[in-house]
């Protein structure tokens, strides 16, 4: 294998391990032409820090999510015009950023809940822009963020809602794993989580991370020409494309940083006991349907009934900006204002299947 990425027609091995790389990794194509791989490119620059003393107490402002360290990350909100019912802090997916929540946020604001989300580190408009803080880092901050809203909240519910990557971080925040004290939330919504870890890929893209990130790990992979539709909806995509704060290609080495955060995530499930909204899409090409099932039946027993499987026959992996997304949308405000209710678009009508989420049926 080694012998292979080092031989005289590397480029072509480079090329063929990113196609792995970017497929066990999840990588998000956003711009659907040829795959390409980039040696020989230095560490990745930071973006502006905002400015934050390190002195500065955990808090939030207009634009901002001050970190316990000091670090200012950039926030969007979404309020109700009047009373606030309750509260989701929305994490987003990997070369996403806090925008990713415009959509249903708003759909979310009109019936009384109000959203937060920010860019995480290295993402978005965050400091150290395309480097990985952190699988520890990333939880801290979402920890962070939970008990300042609960300050900010007094007496609403908090949720804690997680797209793909962001999923990924939501649940080692609730579980408190890598020492990190688990969040202040009342609940958690996974939205197509990133559990692909490495015991549920093929040995290839395992062995093509092992030896990528050692050989050439400032090597840049983009996700183009892999083929995979992250949404059917064209124009969100389109947009997302054009979004120069959507980044569009990945260090090998933050590649390996996200793989190492769904191995952590996967190997989290049986002490995620909080109320759980788990849903998964029919024609999600980015996380296979293999690691959402082995994460699922991994989960504590639940004789409290405080869990929601959430099967989109006609969703993808943006559940919410997909053009199914307004239902997926009323779907998390049902069950953040009524956990006992069922869902609007009756998606859990099969969360009782073995295995879940059940093979994509022709009518799907």
């Amino acid at each position: 294998m080694i012998r292979y990425l080092a031989g005289a027609d590397g480029n072509r091995a480079r090329r063929q391990c990113a196609a792995w790389l970017a497929l066990a990794a999840g990588l998000l194509p956003l711009t659907g032409c040829a795959l390409s791989a980039e040696p020989g490119l230095q560490a990745a620059s930071a973006a502006p820090s905002h400015g934050a003393p390190e002195t500065a107490q955990p808090r939030i402002t207009d634009s901002a999510l001050i970190a316990a360290d000091g670090v200012a990350l950039p926030l969007r909100k979404w309020l109700p015009q009047s009373g606030v019912k309750a509260v989701i802090l929305a994490l987003h997916g990997f070369n996403d950023y806090s925008n990713a929540f415009a959509m249903p946020a708003r759909f979310w604001a009109e019936r009384g809940i109000a959203s937060y989300a920010y860019d995480q580190r290295g993402f978005g408009g965050a400091p150290r822009r395309g480097s990985w803080a952190g699988s520890g880092q990333l939880a801290a901050d979402a920890v962070t963020a939970t008990r300042i809203l609960r300050r900010l909240y007094p007496g609403r519910p908090i949720y804690l809602l997680g797209e793909s990557m962001g999923g990924a971080v939501a649940i080692l925040a609730m579980t408190g794993t890598d020492g990190v004290p688990p969040a202040d939330a009342d609940g958690v919504i996974l939205s197509a989580p990133a559990v692909w870890g490495r015991e549920t890929m093929e040995i290839w893209p395992r062995l093509a991370l092992w030896a990528a990130v050692r050989l050439f790990p400032t090597v840049t992979l983009t996700g183009r020409g892999l083929g995979v539709l992250p949404s059917d909806n064209n124009a969100m995509l389109k947009a997302l494309a054009r979004d120069p704060m959507v980044r569009k290609e990945a260090r090998v080495d933050t590649i390996y940083g996200l793989v190492d955060l769904m191995d952590s995530a996967l190997a989290a499930a049986p002490r995620l006991s909080a109320p759980l909204l788990l849903m998964y899409g029919a024609h999600d090409e980015v996380v296979p349907r293999e690691p959402i099932t082995a994460f699922a039946a991994a989960l504590p027993a639940d004789p409290d009934h405080r869990r929601r499987l959430a099967y989109y026959r006609r969703g993808y992996h943006l559940l919410t900006r997909d053009l199914n997304g307004a239902a997926v949308a009323g779907d998390i405000a049902s069950w953040v204002l009524d956990r006992r209710a069922p869902l609007p678009s009756q998606a859990d009508a099969i969360e009782n299947a073995h295995p879940w989420p059940p093979e994509r049926d022709r009518a799907g």
